[in-house]
This record gives structure tokens, C-alpha cells and sequence, in this order.
């Protein structure tokens, strides 16, 4: 047996939960950049029949339809959120299907409860936020496209649509407390305690 498996043993998340993991947690991040950075796009201007993305010069995304800035960014939002909803239902099914390694022993008493308490919260936080986002895009006129596909069509209720709109936004931002939490927490028991808890956590 070598070191490295002396070391972790079992105390690795597997490949599946590190990998969903990376993939939400870059992907919420973007959805947040996303969601600030539309939120300024113009409701009047121009249709287009292709979008050069946020005029990077990278990939330029063909429409089946024309569309203004405002209404190509804001379908973008609402399928990635989707698919970001998907795949944390994916994470939360793999993660009662597959026990999670054990809190390190290194841990005081103080730091189990609150890692355990804010994963958890996270978890409920980072499906409550595509959720409200899905019903107050519902409760919109437009509904949503996923990707260009019909998905749900809008109910056309602007009253639900802006309550559902003040959850999605205050869930985000208690998210992202908890993320900078999360963070700074990593990054403690990187540099101060020196233990291995990013390690359980990479491929």
C-alpha cells in the first residue's frame, strides 16, 4: 500500500461526486456573473439571428429565431439553470447512494457541526435556487426554452413572477455568504491546519 493510500484510505470522495462537484460550483458561479451581467441588458434593441457570447470572440451561437440581447442572455440563464438543476439532483441522489467519507478526526468538535450544518444548508439552498428560479420563470409570459425546446409555457402572472423573483435573489445571496464561508473554511484548513481536506476533494 502506498503513502497516498495511507493517507486517505477511504476518506476520498469518489470520482463522480468530486467531478459534479467542480462542475456545479463553476457553473453557479457563472450563473451568478450571468444573471448580474444581463440583468443591465436593455429591454429594447435590435433582434439577431446569432450571438457572438458576450462578444468574447470564442463561439458565436446560432438561433433558430430572431432575438434581442436581452431576451437571447435571459433564455441562456434559464437553460443552464435547468440543466444546473439536473445535475445537482444527480449530486444529491449520488450522495445518499454513496456514503460520504467521514468528517477528518482532526476536526474540533465546533468545526464538524459547521461543516456539516453548512453542507447541508447548501444543499437545500442550491436546489431551492434553480427551483425559484424555474417557478417565477413559469409565472413570465415567456416561459421557458431549454436550449431552443419548448420546456414550460409562461403563465403570464406578473405579481407571482416578481415574489418568485425576491426568493431567487435572496436565496442567492445567502448562498453566496455560505459559499464564502465554504471557501475561506478550505482555504483554513489549507494553509493553517495543513490537513487534507482539499485533497479529498480533487481527482
Amino acid at each position: 500500500m502506498s503513502h497516498s493510500d495511507n493517507i486517505f484510505g477511504n476518506n476520498r470522495y469518489t470520482k463522480t461526486a468530486v467531478l459534479l462537484h467542480w462542475i456545479i460550483a463553476f457553473a453557479i458561479f457563472g450563473m451568478f456573473a450571468l444573471g448580474w451581467w444581463m440583468s443591465d441588458l436593455p429591454k429594447e434593441a435590435p433582434k439577431q439571428m446569432a450571438y457572438d457570447l458576450f462578444n468574447w470572440g470564442f463561439y458565436t451561437w446560432q438561433l433558430a429565431e430572431e432575438a434581442s440581447p436581452r431576451t437571447f442572455y435571459y433564455n441562456l440563464h434559464k437553460s443552464f439553470g435547468v440543466t444546473i438543476l439536473a445535475l445537482i439532483t444527480i449530486r444529491v441522489l449520488w450522495r445518499f447512494t454513496h456514503k460520504p467519507p467521514p468528517i477528518l478526526s482532526t476536526y474540533k468538535s465546533w468545526e464538524k457541526k459547521l461543516a456539516t450544518g453548512a453542507h447541508h444548508l447548501l444543499y437545500l439552498l442550491m436546489i431551492a435556487l434553480p427551483v425559484s428560479g424555474v417557478i417565477m420563470s413559469a409565472y413570465s409570459k415567456y416561459g421557458i426554452k431549454w436550449f431552443g425546446v419548448p420546456f414550460i409555457k409562461g403563465l403570464d402572472n406578473n405579481d407571482m413572477r416578481e415574489f418568485y423573483l425576491e426568493i431567487h435573489e435572496a436565496i442567492g445571496i445567502v448562498i453566496l455568504v455560505i459559499v464564502a464561508v465554504h471557501i475561506i473554511g478550505a482555504l483554513k484548513h489549507k494553509f493553517i491546519d495543513k490537513d487534507e481536506t482539499l485533497k479529498r476533494m480533487s481527482l
